[in-house]
């Protein structure tokens, strides 16, 4: 299913929570929706479902015009962060339920839906858990029973809300990797919002970026994280190290830190150097190293420029024991904006 978002606006009293918001999604595609709280992108997922109407604007399915009609004659898929199971049936019937609730020839034979939350339940690596309650599972287990009660009817979308966002940091990474394989076996086109960089990446086939009801950014993973098109996206998109300073002629300066910055008119600026970005030098800016913390196969160097801008520098473990004292900084890639 293509999807293709047109100018949409909607507006919550003086708030304009999208604004003129264009967006073309590919048939298959594993979308993210990325961005802070009260970026709008819950309210653009909703627009896309029909559970929020826009004030303008359009939403095409595959080119036909949706905007207006209702999520039931979308056949959209979606799962909510809190689950949304019903206490009161099984893991079985839950998975069965949108099949179940169906009136007349739209309804399947029993033996059919019985064969489709089997086939469900071994896709999520659930079989053998049909007749327990959601009481009975961790939260882990509910989210891939709501994950496939949203398959179960077939979507020709499927739409999830900060799916992990209840979740601790280990169940989330197994999450993420259980929903691109669910996403590659079944093929439906799939937008998932989240706030979490590291999940989007992760995830994604792109990433759209927002931010006060607009797409600053949409792309691969690679392309928003190593070519950031906006200071917002290079700030929100992974980690950095922010410089306030001026471009005058060509060369962006804060301090002792000069940057290259060709591209970008003479006056305030800003600029970003991620922390790998950073090596030791033989010449260079002058640093004193506070502290060095050991990460697995990365160390996290904490250290003061000459004139008292603190930094952060990822290098090899193997580096880790030359941060020491007074060091010289060389700096390879660079981002720079107008302020």
């Amino acid at each position: 299913m293509t999807i293709s978002i047109r100018s949409v606006q909607k507006q919550f009293g003086r708030y304009p929570a999208l604004n003129h918001v264009d967006l073309e999604i590919a048939d298959g595609e594993l979308l993210a929706l990325l961005g802070p709280s009260g970026s709008g992108k819950t309210t653009l997922l909703r627009a896309i479902a029909g559970l929020e109407f826009p004030d303008a604007g359009q939403v095409l399915f595959h080119d036909k015009d949706v905007t207006y009609a209702s999520a039931a004659a979308r056949r959209v898929g979606f799962v909510f962060q809190q689950y949304a199971l019903f206490k009161h049936m099984t893991v079985a019937k839950n998975i069965a339920f949108g099949l179940d609730v169906r009136k007349g020839k739209d309804k399947p034979p029993k033996a059919e839906i019985a064969k489709r939350v089997d086939e469900l339940l071994k896709l999520v690596e659930l079989d053998g858990l049909g007749g327990r309650y959601p009481s009975q599972l961790s939260g882990g287990q509910r989210q891939r029973v709501a994950l496939s009660r949203a398959l179960a009817v077939q979507p020709s979308v499927l739409l999830l809300d900060e799916p992990f966002g209840a979740l601790d940091a280990t169940v989330r990474k197994s999450l993420r990797k259980e929903l691109r394989r669910v996403h590659d076996a079944t093929g439906v086109t799939t937008i998932f919002v989240t706030h979490d960089q590291e999940e989007a990446l992760e995830l994604a086939d792109r990433v759209a970026i927002l931010n006060k009801g607009q797409i600053e950014q949409i792309g691969s993973p690679r392309e928003v994280h190593d070519n950031p098109a906006s200071a917002f996206v290079c700030g929100f998109v992974g980690e950095s190290n922010r410089f306030e300073g001026k471009v005058e002629g060509g060369r962006f300066v804060a301090g002792p830190l000069v940057l290259p910055a060709p591209d970008v008119a003479d006056g305030a600026a800003v600029a970003f150097v991620r922390p790998h970005d950073f090596a030791l030098a033989d010449e260079g800016l002058d640093a004193k190293v506070e502290r060095v913390n050991a990460q697995g196969a990365l160390a996290r160097v904490d250290a003061v420029l000459a004139n008292g801008a603190r930094v952060e520098i990822a290098a090899s473990r193997a580096d880790a024991d030359r941060f020491s004292g007074s060091v010289k900084l060389a700096v390879g890639k660079s981002h720079v904006y107008a302020a």
